[in-house]
């Protein structure tokens, strides 16, 4: 198996992920490379992390507090950048100077402007594999949606409804972090950290919007800070985004996204439905391994069909296909995706590739307009920088 010895940049929740799926490598028995991770940074570099990160991955070498470190050492070939959204445009285009390859996190930049500079370091380094990462379409249910579209099961689409939904900070106490603030967080609130696992399916299948009225909410308005006081709430907490949105073949119809942090009853959901003329399918994480859908050309009646699915993993799993798959699965999926990729130089499939740079500056557009929409209280029409 080849090696490709990789970096990673921000220590929190999803480097430990992205760790843990290293450690899990083997479940993935017809890969032909394999990620090492050699060196770790943050800012802070907390002992605790120190610890895990050494006990888990015995091959680290260097463990730093300077990012520029970890990208000039010539033993980093890729860099998973884990880190806030004010330090994207820094530290990506850092990355791509330096000839690494990346895997970024969502959103690609704080804002529109940033996200032009990270474009802009990329094309002068287009030979590195750069992706973002969101692991939604990974699940197996969702892969086989996908393939539906493909098909044309759908015959014209009508009308889609996507959207993540969860409830982590309905809790007016739970103390403010980066994600409450304008300057680490940006404008966008929830469109930035929620968007593109949204709108990676839409995207991928050539969905795009036109236009958006959107609504945004700033529910919870101050929170305590790590003193106990109470501090503002910067952000938007809820983005519900009504869009005319456009197929390949220049059919329009709705398509309604919805981000929420604060969703009651939601533990973190993530949904879609499609209807066309010949068919309708619906998909939620809260029946992961079940995709309901109508074939209206068979079946008159319009009854649902249910089908299960499991652990059918686009990329093949020691793990019996008869069992249910969870979100360190289709994590490792992506993972799998990336590296896959980047050994082979092509995707494996359509539906199989991580989210793009190119579907990221989509996102920025849509996002940008949204915010116009919610202050003037009106229809933005979407352009686009051409790529």
């Amino acid at each position: 198996m080849k090696r490709i010895r990789c970096g990673i940049i921000g220590l929190g929740m999803m480097g430990k992920e992205f760790a843990s799926s290293v450690m899990r490598w083997a479940h993935l028995p017809e890969m032909e490379v394999y990620p090492e991770v050699v060196a770790i940074c943050s800012g802070s570099l907390k002992e605790a992390d120190r610890k895990w990160y050494s006990r888990a991955l015995p091959t680290i070498t260097q463990m730093t507090t300077d990012y520029r470190a970890l990208i000039s050492n010539p033993e980093v070939e890729m860099v998973y950048a884990a880190v806030p959204h004010h330090l994207h445009e820094e530290i990506y285009t850092a990355c791509f100077k330096a000839g690494k390859h990346l895997m970024g996190e969502k959103p690609f930049g704080i804002d529109l402007n940033a996200n032009r500079s990270i474009m802009d370091g990329y094309k002068q380094h287009d030979h590195l594999l750069v992706r973002c990462a969101t692991q939604i379409i990974f699940i197996p249910a969702v892969q086989r949606l996908g393939a539906m579209i493909e098909a044309g099961f759908f015959g014209t689409v009508f009308d889609v409804d996507a959207g993540f939904l969860h409830s982590s900070d309905l809790n007016p106490d739970k103390p403010i972090n980066w994600k409450r603030t304008i300057a680490s967080n940006g404008a966008y609130g929830c469109m930035g950290d929620l968007g593109m696992h949204v709108l990676h399916l839409p995207l991928r299948s050539g969905w795009r919007p036109l236009n958006v009225r959107a609504v945004l909410s700033n529910i919870m308005t101050e929170r305590p800070d790590a003193q106990g006081n109470r501090v503002p709430c910067e952000t938007w907490d809820n983005a519900v985004l009504l869009c005319e949105a456009e197929d390949r073949k220049g059919t329009r119809f709705p398509m309604s996204l919805r981000m929420q942090r604060i969703s009651p009853g939601e533990k973190n959901s993530w949904y879609i439905t499609v209807k066309g003329t010949k068919g309708a399918a619906h998909f939620t994480t809260k029946q992961i391994n079940t995709l309901n859908y109508l074939d209206y050309r068979n079946n008159p009646d319009q009854a649902w069909s249910v089908l299960d699915m499991g652990h059918e993993t686009s990329f093949k799993s020691v793990t019996g296909g008869i069992f249910e798959v969870g979100a360190s699965d289709i994590i490792l999926q992506m993972w799998g995706s990336y590296f896959y990729e980047l050994h082979h130089h092509k995707p494996q499939s359509t539906y199989t590739q991580c989210a793009t740079p190119e579907e990221a500056v989509l996102s920025h557009h849509l996002f940008t307009a949204a915010l116009e929409s919610h202050e003037t209280r009106q229809t933005i029409p979407i352009t686009f920088d051409r790529a």
